[in-house]
């Protein structure tokens, strides 16, 4: 147990090999859930992105390409995470459409009212406050801006309140209580979407 506690323990904060295996694995292990989420994002054509907890920098590449006029900025806890993210997005780096940088969601410093679209990934699990978290999301989004949640678990599954025992600092959250935080936060219109056959859920929200 003390191996793979110390090993599923690196998804709130990769570091080490065992972070750097963490952030490859989720890279391709959580592929299919992301693009799913992504899919509800047929109507948007935003022209700046933030991804929060971008963990191996995969899901903002996603982005890039689905939105090839958008520039992205990508932000995660972790200095592991933060190297491999832009590894991952080299090309984008170099030519100003991808900005990769490490940084606390309870207390963002990037530029008020600046982003089109936030989106969070496989990450508000480990948010230290659903309520505080969501109003600094809120806070560098432009009126009318878009947030997404994408979750691998909906806060009932057996395996999501497993590791939520498991690993320090995890909580699994349903869409209702997700969406009690995004109300209080100030955002409106919501709608969510829970995967058949699956604990996948993806909630929307508008600033």
């Amino acid at each position: 147990m003390g191996l793979f506690k110390d090993y599923v323990s690196q998804t709130r904060k990769p570091e080490g090999f065992l972070g750097k295996m963490m952030v490859n694995g989720m890279n391709g292990g959580h592929a299919k859930m992301a693009d799913w989420g992504m899919s509800h994002l047929q109507t948007v054509a935003p022209e700046e992105i933030v991804d929060l907890g971008c963990g191996g920098g995969r899901n903002a590449g996603e982005l890039l390409k689905r939105y090839p006029s958008s520039r992205i900025t990508a932000i995660d806890y972790s200095d592991t995470s933060v190297r491999i993210a832009a590894e991952y997005n080299a090309e984008a780096v170099k030519s100003g459409r991808c900005t990769v940088l490490q940084g606390d969601v309870s207390a963002l410093t990037l530029p008020e009212e600046k982003y089109d679209l936030a989106t969070a990934f496989e990450t508000i699990y480990f948010w230290p406050g659903l309520e505080k978290c969501f109003a600094q999301v809120a806070k560098v989004l432009k009126p009318g801006g878009m947030f997404m949640i994408v979750n691998e678990s909906d806060g009932t599954d057996k395996t999501g309140l497993k590791f939520e025992k498991i690993i320090e600092g995890m909580k699994c959250h349903t869409i209702e209580e997700i969406e009690t935080a995004l109300k209080s936060a100030g955002f409106t219109k919501m709608r969510s979407d829970h995967y058949k056959g699956k604990p996948w859920i993806t909630v929307i929200a508008r600033k």
